[in-house]
């Protein structure tokens, strides 16, 4: 992007307007990040929740070197919680492995429950093993959502040996649980995973049934592409 460019989009974050605000950050999207990340700065403390919050989202999308200490600074210290919760989604989109413990510390520490969904999310997308204790131990919050992050972030980080934990949620009368199970058992291939994905194929609901199709397909499940084929 050329300098004049750059530098309409640097006025425009300076507006007094916090709509040009947000579609300056918006612009950013076409920006490289060394030239990005100091644009996104000037709004990391906008007296606007969703143009921080918006600036905070793009510092995991625009990665540099300074990123990763300013998310992890935010998410540590931040007072408003929504701001924690979107650093900690940036740290996932970081996939940078030091964010790891600080995302374990919000889990285990903060005390809204959106921030620790949102640690419990990002851990999946770290693709760490070391987080199957955490996201275990995720599986007992009283949080729905909480629960469906930690199944879908097992599946992710490929927690084979958690496959017992998570059948135990086959009938779970939440579909969105039953769902998050039969894609993240596509990860687990067990034979117990594959029983579980059986069950979950008849389930009546239309998402659930056909996620766990496609897990059981993924797979290789014997007999079973051939059957839907037949």
């Amino acid at each position: 992007m050329n300098q004049t460019s750059l530098e309409r989009i640097a006025g425009q974050l300076e507006s007094n307007n916090s709509r040009d605000r947000l579609l300056a950050l918006a612009s950013l999207r076409q920006v490289p990040a060394e030239e990005a990340v100091p644009l996104i700065k000037k709004v990391l403390d906008d007296e606007m929740l969703p143009v921080r919050s918006m600036a905070v989202f793009a510092l995991g999308v625009k990665q540099t070197d300074e990123c990763f200490p300013i998310l992890v600074k935010l998410l540590e210290t931040d007072p408003d919680y929504g701001i924690r919760a979107d650093a900690a989604g940036a740290l996932g989109y970081l996939r940078d492995q030091r964010g790891f413990e600080p995302l374990v510390r919000a889990f285990y520490e903060d005390t809204q429950w959106l921030v620790r969904f949102s640690a419990a999310v990002s851990l999946g997308n770290l693709g760490d093993i070391r987080a199957k204790q955490v996201l275990l131990k995720a599986l007992d919050s009283e949080e729905t959502v909480i629960k469906q992050a930690a199944i879908a972030a097992l599946g992710e980080i490929k927690a084979v040996d958690s496959v017992e934990a998570l059948a135990t949620f086959v009938g779970s009368q939440d579909w969105l649980i039953r769902q998050k199970l039969a894609e993240a058992l596509g990860n687990l291939n067990t034979d117990k995973s594959i029983s579980a994905l059986k069950f979950l194929a008849k389930d009546e609901h239309p998402q659930v049934s056909q996620a766990a199709a496609l897990s059981l397909q993924s797979l290789g499940a014997d007999g079973y592409s051939r059957s839907q084929k037949s």
